[in-house]
């Protein structure tokens, strides 16, 4: 649970927000309905069914139990999508990548012609700077993927036909795992990769080290 204590992004910084919001409702909700369930059982634990309380016809009870969760429902959407639109938002950022989802690794493209593959057994690792939007372009070369980083509580699907482009924002050094989270065939458990997020001159000295020529 620590990357959703500490998200690693700015997008999942975002969304724990949302998830705080979430959790906040349904415990609310749970300890609302439980209590009502305990003082039934209290209240009524030695009446006889003739004695029990009878609502042959409430309108008033029941418009008020389907106006409050129609209200919440209305307001944890209005949340959610005031949270979620600046995350799928793409801007123009100077940091590109294409990233190529395949059975059963992937591709990564970076700038000045640097192209890493991985395999099942040797998964590739993404390098991304420290404090930059880096767009990434991704695209699957033959069934439906899943690009998912649990650190960064960030996830997008790969689809035959069509490139999903969306902005990362790391705000934390470090290493962090990244799998797909789409069943796509046999070796689906071993599809994984790495994130690396490292300062801008490293960085820049792994691209320099692959052969880019990028400034």
């Amino acid at each position: 649970m620590e990357w959703l204590i500490h998200p690693a992004s700015s997008a999942g910084i975002a969304m724990r927000s949302d998830w705080y919001i979430f959790m906040g409702a349904g415990i609310s909700v749970a300890l609302i309905v439980y209590g009502c369930i305990a003082w039934c059982l209290i209240a009524y634990r030695r009446r006889t069914p003739a004695q029990a309380a009878r609502f042959d016809g409430n309108p008033r009870l029941e418009v008020l139990y389907t106006a409050i969760p129609l209200a919440m429902v209305i307001a944890l959407f209005g949340v959610t999508y005031a949270i979620e639109m600046p995350i799928d938002r793409v801007g123009n950022p100077s940091d590109r990548i294409s990233v190529t989802a395949f059975r059963w690794s992937w591709r990564f493209e970076y700038p000045g012609g640097v192209s890493v593959n991985g395999t099942p057994e040797n998964p590739p690792t993404l390098y991304l700077p420290i404090g930059r939007t880096t767009e990434i372009d991704l695209r699957s070369a033959d069934v439906t993927h899943s690009f998912w980083i649990p650190a960064f509580l960030f996830k997008r699907d790969a689809i035959p036909g069509m490139t999903n482009t969306f902005d990362l924002s790391p705000t934390r050094v470090g290493r962090f795992p990244g799998r797909c989270a789409q069943f796509c065939g046999l070796e689906h458990a071993n599809m994984t990769f790495a994130v690396a997020v490292v300062p801008d001159d490293r960085y820049r000295r792994y691209l320099a080290s692959k052969g880019s020529a990028v400034p």
